[in-house]
């Protein structure tokens, strides 16, 4: 990889440093799309599997500063609270992986992809999902489950979640550690899976461990930012970011 390193011209290092710690800023902002942003970016100027190598070790290490950033006993404290959403997302995550082949992928963005546009929508314009207390087994054996079943169909299970925190109007601070946990159980999975697939490598590891440095300095400036912003900006912008989420996930469903 530091061949690969050396081959690369200065602008295309330079570009995808560039995009990777926005991606970082993103993310410590409102908590996720990283992925999302780096697999985007660097794919327009990168091989794909090197791109999805880059974001395999930025991923895992900012998940797990957010989720650790008040100490361990609170990163604890969220396991505990949201249990039974993390098992039903792992064991659907498991049980339609197997699936893959039966679903079309296309098909499988625009049905994820149209439904999260149009709520994070709608909640920008006034209308408000409140999910009550009483409901929380059912809310979360719901959008666990569903997080887990698309996840394991595409890879994607961060939507679901973020809508989840968004209907019970979780606090800010709480909101990024929940989303580091969570998002960083898939990230140490994502890892695994990938040692095993032959992507993350000793070719691509260099690769990947450099691209920490950008995204850890985006995600430092995301997170001052976050810090300052009131509530309700912090919820709009969750719903912002959410909305483009939804619509890359469309835009992969319509060019296949």
């Amino acid at each position: 990889m530091s061949g690969l390193l050396v081959e690369l011209p200065l602008e295309i290092l330079l570009v995808a440093a560039a995009i990777s710690a926005f991606a970082g800023f993103v993310k410590g902002a409102v908590g996720f799309a990283l992925p999302m942003i780096m697999i985007s970016g660097l794919g327009s100027i990168l091989p794909a599997e090197i791109a999805l190598a880059a974001l395999i070790l930025p991923t895992l290490v900012s998940n797990l500063f957010q989720s650790l950033r008040g100490g361990w006993r609170l990163a604890w404290a969220v396991v505990r609270r949201f249990w039974l959403f993390l098992v039903m997302m792992l064991v659907f995550l498991a049980s339609a992986a197997q699936l893959v082949a039966l679903v079309p992928q296309n098909l499988l963005f625009l049905v994820i992809g149209v439904p999260i546009v149009l709520f994070a929508l709608t909640q920008l314009m006034g209308w408000r999902l409140h999910l009550r207390p009483e409901t929380r087994v059912r809310d979360e054996l719901l959008f666990g489950g569903v997080a887990g079943f698309i996840g394991g169909m595409s890879g994607v299970w961060g939507p679901p979640l973020v809508a989840y925190l968004v209907a019970i109007d979780e606090e800010k601070r709480e909101t990024i550690r929940i989303q580091g946990v969570v998002f960083g159980l898939g990230a140490v999975m994502l890892a695994a899976a990938h040692l095993r697939s032959g992507v993350l490598d000793a070719a691509t590891l260099p690769l990947s461990a450099a691209a920490v440095v950008p995204v850890l300095a985006g995600l430092w400036i995301g997170t001052r930012l976050h810090d300052r912003m009131p509530q309700q900006t912090f919820r709009r912008a969750m719903l912002v970011v959410l909305i483009l989420a939804g619509l890359n996930l469309v835009r992969r469903g319509l060019m296949g």
